[in-house]
């Protein structure tokens, strides 16, 4: 990584040169916003979404209060993702210039807007601090000045957030010099919910090739939100612009994500010392790009997708163990799809996935796809025989479950259909899936179990993931494939979840 030739440095500062008044959202409001963080109740529901409340699947926008936004489904990431494609670029030096169509950006995320109102986002207040100003000018390269630059471009973040309903607090607001010490007491004291940093960066000539995106944050703020914040940011920002991936980087010395209170990142945008990459960062489509995609990392902040993580075939005393510690270190909640046989074998651990608070659902009794698949009655005697065991081991009397196999499979081709109304008259759900770790397969080393979850989620707004708490392998990749997911939101299915199927 190339740090920037500059020094942050905490600057002590008489509490009276603070401003008064603030421009937010283009509007002058009083100090009175100092209590802006009691206006609304969800700012928990904010930083750590995964504990949100889960809301019925039929329940409608209008039912839904501040503090269900977070966990609100079906407003997915807010944001129409326009990846851009080999068709979408023309070159430039090398580079890939973006052929942006600004205006049908601008109007899905109006539209967005007005799909998720009631959600709340204009009592969510964004600091964003242009870096610079004034006498210092931030790096300078070919006659281009970042300070001019990170404004330009904090300027298109604050007109999407206001047209999107968020409150805008613009730290910087003209060509003005402030102290670090500054903007870092203004974001405090009028209580933003995150503070977005934006600056470009620069190397020695001799490097003048290096590009790309990078994101800061504090690594002591992590718990806060900050880490993911900046992976939002930094994911987002890389798939509008196409520009290199740099990656996170891990800092506690910048002062305006160290004493900030609030979850807070420094953007990178660009390196002004390469000079096919400033011939974009000043072009206006360029710089557009760049906002949208920290637009849709804020608003994926707030209103993140949903991820149904449901782990098959336990349980077993050593992974299902460790799958366990992860998810509670985690505090994550999951889906267990228990067969009935190993919970007769380890039964203090299927009563600890009860115990902490996990969902329990029942996949068969006996994995025997020959005899379960015989007919109806062989489906429904070995379901009811492992829906015995698992109440009488854990207590819970579930009406989830998932065909081994899943709903359609070349074991029940002939009688899959009766099964599944046989069941449903029954009063029971069953769950199919819509991504998969691909972990039951021999091909199963962590680093493709990964690739594979990525890539079979396509960015849909509500994932069911398939994964299987009995291979060792899932249980080696478990931290990581939660790390990759800042966009979703992991929650436990319910009956009031509307079920996949295939």
């Amino acid at each position: 990584m190339h740090k920037k030739k500059r020094e942050y440095k905490l600057v002590r500062c008489n509490e009276n040169q603070l401003r008064k008044t603030k421009r937010v959202g283009g509007r002058c409001v009083l100090a009175g916003l100092l209590s802006f963080a009691l206006v609304c109740t969800a700012v928990p529901a904010f930083v750590f979404p995964r504990q949100s409340t889960v809301v019925a699947a039929d329940e409608t926008l209008s039912d839904i209060s501040c503090g269900d936004l977070a966990a609100q489904d079906v407003t997915g990431n807010g944001i129409g993702l326009k990846k851009a494609t080999g068709e979408d670029m023309s070159t430039r030096d090398g580079m890939d210039v973006a052929a942006l169509d600004s205006r049908k950006m601008g109007r899905a995320l109006l539209e967005n807007a007005m799909i998720t109102k009631e959600l709340c986002r204009e009592d969510i207040l964004v600091a964003l601090d242009a870096g610079h100003g004034g006498e210092d000018e931030g790096s300078s390269r070919g006659g281009v000045l970042e300070k001019t630059v990170n404004m330009q471009i904090v300027q298109a973040v604050g007109t999407l957030l206001t047209d999107m309903g968020y409150q805008v607090l613009m730290v910087r607001e003209g060509d003005e010099e402030l102290s670090l010490d500054e903007r870092v007491q203004t974001a405090n004291e009028f209580g933003a919910h995150i503070y977005v940093s934006v600056h470009q960066n620069a190397c020695e000539e001799r490097k003048s090739d290096v590009s790309g995106v990078e994101v800061w944050y504090n690594a002591e703020k992590a718990e806060t939100g900050s880490k993911r914040l900046a992976q939002l940011i930094q994911n987002d920002c890389v798939l509008y612009t196409q520009a290199k991936d740099r990656g996170l980087v891990e800092d506690e010395s910048l002062v305006v994500i160290r004493e900030t209170k609030m979850p807070a990142c420094l953007i990178e945008t660009g390196f002004l010392s390469n000079k096919a990459e400033r011939e974009l960062l000043v072009k206006p489509e360029y710089q557009q790009r760049i906002a949208e995609g920290i637009v849709s990392g804020i608003d994926l902040y707030f209103f993140p997708k949903t991820m149904y993580l449901t782990f098959d075939d336990g349980p077993s005393k050593e992974n299902t163990d460790i799958v366990l510690d992860i998810l509670k270190e985690q505090n994550v909640k999951a889906t267990f799809f228990l067969i009935g046989e190993n919970v007769e074998k380890h039964p203090e651990v299927a009563r600890r996935i009860v115990a902490e608070g996990h969902t329990i659902g029942i996949h068969c009794y006996n994995h025997d796809y020959d005899k379960l698949y015989q007919s109806v009655d062989s489906y429904v005697a070995d379901f009811e025989k492992a829906q015995k065991v698992v109440c009488e081991v854990t207590g819970v009397e579930t009406k989830l479950f998932r065909f081994p196999g899943g709903s359609i499979n070349s074991h029940n081709k002939g009688v899959y259909k009766d099964i599944v109304e046989e069941m449903t008259n029954k009063g029971y759900i069953y769950f199919d899936w819509n991504a998969s770790l691909e972990d039951a397969t021999r091909n199963n080393e962590p680093e493709r179990l990964l690739q594979n979850a990525k890539e079979s989620t396509f960015g849909r707004r509500r994932i069911v993931m398939l994964a299987h708490d009995v291979v060792y392998n899932t249980t080696l990749c478990l931290e990581d494939l939660l790390e990759q997911f800042p966009e979703y939101r992991m929650a436990p299915l319910t009956e009031d979840v509307e079920p996949v199927h295939f």
